[in-house]
């Protein structure tokens, strides 16, 4: 028998990620030329490939992101999140592996522009297991306003740690990382 996600922790996750991969969408969809040109650099498929391949990877991202809210969607769309965030690790990984350390990881937006880094490949395969969960049955119990003042405080503390780690992952730890090497 499969064990049953309780639909507190459940709700929780599928906002998260909901409020993940919309934005990143957005951001592809509003400057699809950028994105199609961080695509192609990746050399994962012929570059002219690119301009065909881009408008593709934010709709998908979107209808993964309402898919996740929806129940009779949720464990398809699950499914589907765990294979395109496992799809933007392995990428990186490649490109890593490649050498590549100065291609731009695409996730930040068109704003800013931040090299690719191991731990953005640990990221997504630890996104990409986690969001597996919601896909099990949900628990059906009646949610009280305990769970909903719950819920609202995780996802705070997720919004938090995840900029916090970001930032210091991201920005802090390469330029402290600059810094030492310019000794």
């Amino acid at each position: 028998m499969t064990p049953s996600i309780d639909p507190a922790l459940g709700s929780v996750l599928v906002v998260a990620y909901a409020a993940l991969l919309l934005p990143a969408a957005w951001h592809k969809i509003r400057d699809l030329a950028v994105f199609s040109a961080v695509l192609g650099a990746y050399r994962i498929f012929p570059r002219k490939w690119a301009a065909y391949v881009a408008p593709i990877v934010p709709l998908f991202e979107a209808s993964v992101a309402i898919g996740l809210l929806l129940p009779v969607s949720r464990p398809l769309a699950a499914y589907g999140a765990s294979v395109l965030l496992a799809s933007y690790g392995l990428a990186i990984a490649l490109n890593l592996v490649r050498g590549r350390t100065d291609l731009d990881c695409g996730c930040t937006g068109p704003l800013e522009r931040r090299p690719v880094a191991a731990w953005m490949v640990y990221r997504n395969a630890s996104l990409a297991g986690l969001v597996l969960a919601v896909a099990r049955p949900w628990d059906s119990r009646e949610m009280s306003g305990l769970d909903v003042f719950s819920i609202l405080a995780a996802l705070a503390v997720i919004v938090l740690i995840w900029l916090a780690v970001d930032r210091l992952l991201g920005q802090v730890a390469p330029r402290g990382a600059a810094l030492k090497a310019s000794r």
